[in-house]
């Protein structure tokens, strides 16, 4: 998955970008993620006009968009009925959404629009949690920092070229991490804790962003 963001007021004219720079309110910007035919995991980093995981599924052309289900612990969702052109179980997205998509082709999702005012929070339950890197914290760039952060032991990001999650685990006797990754804001990640708690528990940082960063993996 690679990805950019862009965290500067966007112009789009005749296929050129212009960057202006604001106020953290009135940043515009986006977050880009790569689809591939199959499965693929996504968050929703940006204010957002999707307000249903239809509608979300129809802009990428998705035959299943789904969530995780703390509770259940599994995913669930969405799935397109061809032959009423409607989505069945569909359910309500915001920003900061983490989701599971699948698609029949490649495409690009663009995360477009303000920051939000307020970064998302996630109530982490005992067992698997989806959450998303928030924008202002850059500064958990590794997957142990990450679970750190979540008091996980174990995170896990969706492979789209192996079409299944991989992770890093905590290793108690060691206090390190085995199998460390890189991580960075906007990305979707399944954490594993044996705690419940909130991420994250830190107030926005008011002065995120105010230099555009290109990120990938």
């Amino acid at each position: 998955m690679k990805k950019f963001i862009l965290p500067l007021l966007l112009i789009l004219a005749v296929g050129m970008l212009a960057a202006v720079e604001s106020e953290p309110s009135e940043i515009v910007g986006y977050v880009k993620y790569n689809i591939v035919e199959g499965n693929s995991m996504l968050a929703i980093p940006m204010t957002t006009t999707y307000t249903m995981a239809g509608d979300l599924g129809n802009a990428i052309g998705a035959t299943g968009v789904s969530y995780w289900d703390n509770n259940l612990q599994m995913f669930v969702g969405a799935a397109y009925i061809d032959w009423l052109d409607d989505w069945d179980n569909n359910f309500p997205i915001s920003s900061g959404s983490v989701l599971m998509v699948n698609t029949t082709s490649s495409t690009t999702f663009y995360s477009i629009g303000n920051l939000p005012q307020t970064n998302p929070t996630y109530n982490l339950v005992v067992g698997n949690n989806t959450i998303m890197v928030p924008l202002n914290r850059s500064d958990l760039n590794m997957a142990g920092l990450v679970g750190n952060a979540t008091n996980a032991t174990g995170v896990s990001y969706w492979d789209n070229n192996l079409q299944m999650f991989v992770g890093a685990a905590y290793i108690d006797w060691l206090d390190d991490w085995d199998n460390n990754f890189p991580t960075s804001i906007g990305d979707p990640l399944m954490v594993n804790t044996t705690v419940p708690g909130i991420f994250p528990s830190v107030a926005k940082d008011t002065n995120i962003l105010k230099s555009i960063r290109n990120i990938g993996r």
